[in-house]
């Protein structure tokens, strides 16, 4: 396997507070159990993304890095972690990219919403990126993207786009079309967003149990 250690692996978070998470979920089951399922998410993304051995993984927060989850993480897996810039998603994004491109080699941005992104995809993205992709992209099925690999940065990506509609990942390959970049993109997964979802992961995996 080539040494990606010049690479950075981000991963998104929000502060598990309830009704600041998976709201569409809560909908469903209520704050607290979806509140509880995020957690069990964030860490099972984290885990995965520590166990790969691919590169150094960096936990981006929002509001602030103060909530006592975070720190649980951080010291469970070794993370660095850091507070999320102001904005947009789209904006934050772009500015986690663009700073970590800096001293990397690539930089592949995850969020904890995919139950089976694992080890081997983000190996998938870290090889065509190495190969010579100037991006890769991860699809949702449900229109968004699981997944945004760069080995270099525009802004262009991440304005003016409507997160968590259903035209993300097709606003997103225009833009890609648009730049001239080479890009590459990985088989489609599914984000956990509704009660449905929910059962899915249940029939489909075996969730982690939850960190106290």
């Amino acid at each position: 396997m080539s040494d990606y250690s010049r690479g950075r692996i981000l991963v998104f978070a929000r502060a598990p507070q309830p009704g600041q998470v998976k709201t569409r979920l809560a909908g469903g089951i209520g704050d607290e159990r979806a509140t509880e399922v995020y957690r069990q998410l964030l860490e099972q993304t984290v885990a995965r993304a520590a166990a790969s051995g691919l590169a150094p993984v960096e936990l981006l927060v929002t509001p602030d890095a103060l909530h006592p989850f975070f720190a649980t993480l951080v010291e469970r897996y070794g993370l660095a972690v850091a507070v999320q810039a102001p904005g947009d998603l789209g904006q934050r994004m772009a500015s986690a990219l663009e700073t970590a491109l800096r001293d990397s080699d690539f930089v592949l941005l995850v969020g904890s919403d995919c139950p089976v992104l694992d080890g081997d995809y983000l190996l998938s993205a870290a090889e065509l990126l190495d190969k010579g992709a100037d991006a890769v992209v991860g699809p949702a099925e449900d229109g968004g993207y699981v997944l945004i690999g760069l080995r270099r940065f525009d802004a262009r990506l991440f304005d003016d786009i409507p997160w968590g509609s259903d035209r993300v990942m097709q606003i997103t390959r225009r833009r890609l079309q648009s730049l001239g970049w080479c890009w590459e993109e990985l088989p489609p997964l599914w984000d956990l967003d509704r009660p449905e979802d929910l059962v899915r992961w249940q029939r489909e995996t075996r969730p982690l149990n939850p960190v106290r």
